[in-house]
């Protein structure tokens, strides 16, 4: 019978946040796969915890994963950490899911602390749609084609910069997007000297690029762009088109209203002025 693998979420910093079900998985399991095994060997060393751990890292996934599907067909059950947070998101284990759900091994997760979760939250910002980027691109074209999209993206972005980058990351992204996007830069989220600033992308870029010394782990919120001033005489165009390609006036507004976000009641109304 095929084993169990469980995805563990960890404290991002505050051991505090560990949940009695973490506790009670990680005693119970037989073997721990881990990010950093100094790093999970100070959560068990709190929770008094001595299972057996394995590392695993980007450097020896495919090893590990080898290893990983030998446990599961032996049946046991076997949790994969990360250094904080979920594994997979911006950490490694995405292989670990795909070899073990192939194998025909039950997958599953202890749910628990983000940073990105909790930086959109505290952020103000909406969270009915938003987009992780995790880390940036360090160079070349793909960091400037990720960093231009913010430009026009309407969703909230969140991500993750490096403390030796943040100054770059923030100044760049301050370059792309309008100097009064509203942003939130936050710091060593959970810890004792958790910070949250609010500001402006280019009042981010000054502060910590020159006023401040970077320190710590950053997550931080970017305000999703306004959406268009839409063109009601653009809209009642497009809607006509499709009237005259045979599309019912009804049905010609709902899905030009819906591409342009006009008003459904507004472009309806010229419509059927027009055609009057």
């Amino acid at each position: 019978m095929a084993g169990t693998l469980i995805l563990c979420a960890t404290p991002i910093g505050n051991l505090g946040d560990t949940s009695a079900r973490l506790a009670d998985t990680l005693s119970s399991v037989d073997v721990i796969f881990a990010e950093d095994t100094r790093r999970t060997g100070q959560l068990l060393s709190h929770l008094g915890i001595s299972t057996p751990m394995r590392s695993y890292f980007v450097g020896n996934e495919k090893a590990r994963n080898d290893e990983l599907v030998e446990l599961l067909g032996a049946g046991q059950t076997v949790a994969l950490v990360s250094d904080a947070g979920m594994p997979v998101i911006s950490d490694p284990g995405s292989s670990a899911v795909a070899a073990a759900a192939e194998a025909g091994a039950v997958v599953t997760a202890i749910p628990g602390p983000s940073a990105p979760i909790m930086a959109i939250a505290i952020s103000g910002f909406t969270g009915d749609r938003f987009v992780f980027e995790g880390f940036l691109p360090r160079k070349g074209k793909d960091r400037k084609a990720r960093i231009a999209s913010l430009a026009s993206d309407q969703r909230t972005t969140v991500l993750f910069a490096a403390t030796r980058r943040v100054a770059k990351d923030l100044s760049d992204i301050a370059a792309s997007v309008e100097s009064d996007r509203r942003v939130v830069v936050t710091r060593e989220l959970t810890k004792l000297h958790e910070e949250v600033w609010r500001g402006t992308v280019a009042g981010a870029a000054a502060h910590w690029g020159g006023e401040v010394e970077p320190r710590g782990e950053f997550t931080i919120v970017i305000e999703g762009a306004q959406a268009p001033v839409q063109d009601l005489s653009t809209a009642t165009e497009a809607a006509l088109a499709l009237i005259d390609a045979g599309t019912s006036p009804s049905d010609a507004v709902k899905t030009v209203a819906g591409e342009t976000g006009v008003s459904r009641r507004e472009l309806y109304e010229t419509v059927i002025a027009d055609r009057g």
